[in-house]
């Protein structure tokens, strides 16, 4: 079977299994912060995020060190418990994460947009490195499927999908105007938080959405603006457990904004 006729039957099996759904749109005003959070470590340039339970991960980059993170905490006060350096030579930059099982999926890219990327499985507790494949594109944000990753490179112009052994399945492009920063996939649905595109109406700093791989179906879309220190929510980190939406969109000292519909 061709390839892309694997990643597209995967895709339907997927979808096959929701529920009918229905376009829905708002934005973040209509949620409330229920937490904010500020980290008790200096994490330079925030990437991506994912937590589970009480623990958070996230990687960041110190581009005047050449120095990329994978950065373990405690969710509830902030407190770092284990951290490790992912670069590899001029791969520097880390990007959207998730986690998968006992492992976390990771891209390491070189400082430009047209860079190659190392694709990494690390241990989720240990943080350790278990395995990698490499990709001729810089990868900024990668999302773990039940046997499937999928990633945006610079900006997310374009979605690729990978088996998790490291054959490329598919590349199209963004079927949206979000530039994605950090994906999930969430029972069957594609995930993404990033900035608005320069066509898009000023008062929309960025924005939230779901989408059917099946089809490339936009199911929800929430736009969101600015903290009161002026950075998009949707800037950076994002993550989505229980119905919460996680948010880490500032430098050092980072905040992390835990929103859930009102």
């Amino acid at each position: 079977m061709p390839k892309w006729m694997t990643f597209l039957a995967l895709a339907a099996a997927l979808a096959g299994a929701l529920p009918a759904q229905v376009f829905e749109a708002g934005t973040l005003v209509e949620w409330k912060a229920e937490r904010v959070l500020t980290l008790g470590v200096n994490l330079h340039h925030v990437q991506g995020i994912d937590i589970e339970q009480d623990r958070l991960w996230v990687s960041s980059v110190d581009a005047r060190k050449s120095k990329g993170y994978l950065s373990l905490l405690d969710a509830r006060k902030g407190k770092l418990l284990r951290q490790v350096e992912v670069q590899q030579g001029k791969r520097i930059h880390p990007g959207g994460l998730q986690l998968d099982g006992e492992s976390l999926w990771l891209p390491v890219a070189e400082y430009d947009r047209d860079g190659p990327t190392t694709i990494e499985r690390r241990n989720k507790k240990t943080l350790a490195l278990e395995s990698s494949f490499d990709v001729a594109d810089h990868i900024g944000c990668v999302a773990a499927g039940p046997g499937i990753l999928m990633g945006g490179n610079w900006d997310s112009k374009f979605i690729y999908s990978w088996s998790k052994d490291g054959r490329e399945l598919t590349k199209s492009p963004n079927p949206g105007r979000t530039g994605f920063q950090d994906l999930k996939w969430d029972n069957g649905v594609l995930l993404g938080s990033g900035n608005a595109s320069r066509d898009t109406q000023a008062s929309e700093a960025g924005a939230v959405e779901w989408w059917n791989p099946n089809g490339w179906r936009l199911v929800r879309r929430f736009t969101a603006g600015k903290t009161d220190r002026g950075a998009p929510f949707t800037n950076e980190g994002m993550a989505w457990r229980g119905g919460k939406l996680y948010l880490l969109p500032e430098d050092s000292p980072s905040r992390l904004f835990v929103m859930s519909p009102r």
